[in-house]
């Protein structure tokens, strides 16, 4: 790799680790601002504000774009995932606590790998198949009550770890060729659009304008939406999907030291065994010595 290669490569993985802190610093927000809004409606505010912002931040970049077709297949793909997964996530918040909910979300970083060789045929290896073994005992300690009984918060988790690791591959197939403008907008708007269409099906949707309702919109619109995710476009053109997913293993750390210092909220001894099981299949699956090529990366 070259030195301008190497030093965008860096600069990307730092991009990546600010979206952790972000990302990590708001799973309280949320969970305090769903006493107030119901999850969907609050989605589709939030990614509306986004909208509106990247369109004005991006304004004078519409007229020419990069490879039009990829930055608009890009955004609706990587949209559709992206809303998918911020329901699950937002409605299983309801019902598990925030330090949980970001453990379980971390499993995107072992769900990654194995839905890429899913994708491109690759055959998972040896090691892949222990770190999910050991996040899997993991989640089931998090998770699983005396009854072997899995309460719908987690399970709503556990499926916005699946959409937010198909997400990651969306990006990756895209950012290299489409405009990083059209894709990190489409995006935010598909997700607004569904969020617009659907809330009204999924919730009895209720809002009550509180400041902590005020401070999750525009914080997470703002900051974890318009920001985070055009850092992830761009920062995916040189980071590749296999360590995206890694560095996004910061985001429970993040969101749990949040959590204790904001609401003194902690995981029982039982949960704190099963995030670091969690943490350890992570670890076995993302440091392996031989990495794959190309996309699946």
């Amino acid at each position: 790799m070259s030195a301008p290669d190497a030093r965008l490569a860096r600069r990307a993985e730092a991009a990546l680790v600010l979206n952790t802190v972000i990302w990590g610093s708001t799973f309280v927000v949320v969970k305090q601002a769903l006493q107030d809004v119901s999850p969907v409606l609050f989605l589709a505010l939030r990614f509306t504000l986004a909208t509106v912002a990247l369109l004005v931040l991006f304004r004078g970049s519409w007229s020419h774009p990069r490879n039009p077709r990829a930055s608009l297949t890009g955004g609706a793909v990587a949209g559709v995932f992206l809303f998918s997964g911020y329901a699950f996530q937002t409605i299983g918040l309801q019902y598990t606590s925030a330090p949980k909910s970001a453990f379980l979300t971390g499993l995107t970083s072992v769900i990654t790998p194995l839905l890429a060789a899913l994708v491109y045929r690759n055959r998972p290896r040896l090691i892949e198949i222990g770190g999910v073994l050991l996040a899997t005992g993991g989640m089931a300690l998090m998770t699983l009550r005396e009854t072997l009984t899995m309460n719908r918060g987690d399970l709503l988790t556990v499926c916005c770890a699946l959409c937010y690791a198909a997400h990651i591959l969306a990006l990756s197939r895209y950012s290299a060729t489409a405009s990083i403008e059209w894709l990190s907008t489409g995006q935010s708007a598909v997700s607004a659009l569904l969020a617009w269409s659907l809330f009204r099906w999924m919730e009895t949707p209720h809002i009550r304008w509180t400041p902590s309702t005020w401070i999750a919109i525009v914080v997470t619109g703002l900051l974890a939406t318009a920001v985070a995710f055009t850092l992830q476009s761009w920062a995916q053109r040189y980071a590749s999907s296999t360590r995206t997913a890694l560095i996004f293993m910061l985001e429970p750390v993040f969101a749990w030291i949040t959590s204790y210092l904001l609401t003194g909220e902690t995981l029982s001894r039982r949960a704190s065994a099963g995030a670091l099981l969690i943490l350890a299949g992570i670890l076995l699956v993302e440091l392996k010595t031989k990495p794959a090529r190309s996309l699946v990366q």
